[in-house]
């Protein structure tokens, strides 16, 4: 950030008194601006044994495969915000059900809260992100094709919950590894940490 989107000056990097970390200050009308995660919201949508995902019509990841997801909006809930990516990516009209997963990414200081949701009907098609939408079985997902990480680790925990009858809420975060920064790393919340997967997907 180089200027005050107040009074168009210049700004300029410190920490504010009685802050603790640096900011954006313009340094002639003092104001203060914060830079926040973002959060992404989507749909993990179910038909019967099968889940709907999108082949990616923009970068990043073009081509790659991923659930319909994308930023929240202002003056929406994080359900409103679920459902419209999903009808936009894919045009599927589903049933928003409980949030399923909530990764945290600080490397790029996004959020992301994916729900489990019902589609409403088989009426789906491509949206101008997607080059492709289809259902697909746990047997046939291109787990070699999908798009970022996330989605990758929440498919993964999704269809093993299924198998076991229920589906808790998990969380984690998503980290390029330490002493692998070719491949990010996987914390989930009660659970094991583990090593998988190339850092590229994380954007």
């Amino acid at each position: 950030m180089n200027y005050c989107s107040q009074c168009g000056a210049q700004v300029g990097v410190r920490v504010p008194e009685g802050d603790n970390r640096p900011r954006h200050v313009c340094g002639a009308c003092g104001a203060i601006h914060y830079q926040n995660p973002k959060v992404v919201v989507g749909c993990i949508p179910e038909w019967e044994d099968c889940v709907l995902l999108c082949r990616r019509a923009i970068e990043p990841r073009y081509g790659l495969w991923t659930l319909p997801a994308g930023f929240m909006e202002r003056g929406e809930s994080a359900h409103e915000g679920a459902a419209r990516e999903t009808l936009e990516e894919a045009d599927a009209r589903v049933e928003v059900l409980d949030l399923y997963s909530l990764f945290s990414l600080p490397r790029i200081d996004h959020v992301y809260l994916l729900f489990r949701a019902r589609l409403l009907d088989l009426g789906f098609g491509p949206g101008t992100e997607s080059l492709e939408v289809r259902l697909f079985r746990e047997d046939e997902i291109p787990w070699d094709e999908i798009a970022f990480a996330v989605v990758k680790e929440t498919l993964k925990l999704y269809f093993a919950d299924r198998k076991a009858g229920s589906f808790p809420l998990r969380t984690g975060e998503i980290l390029r590894h330490p002493e692998d920064p070719g491949r990010y790393r996987v914390t989930i919340h009660g659970g094991p940490t583990r090593v998988d997967g190339p850092a590229s997907s994380l954007s």
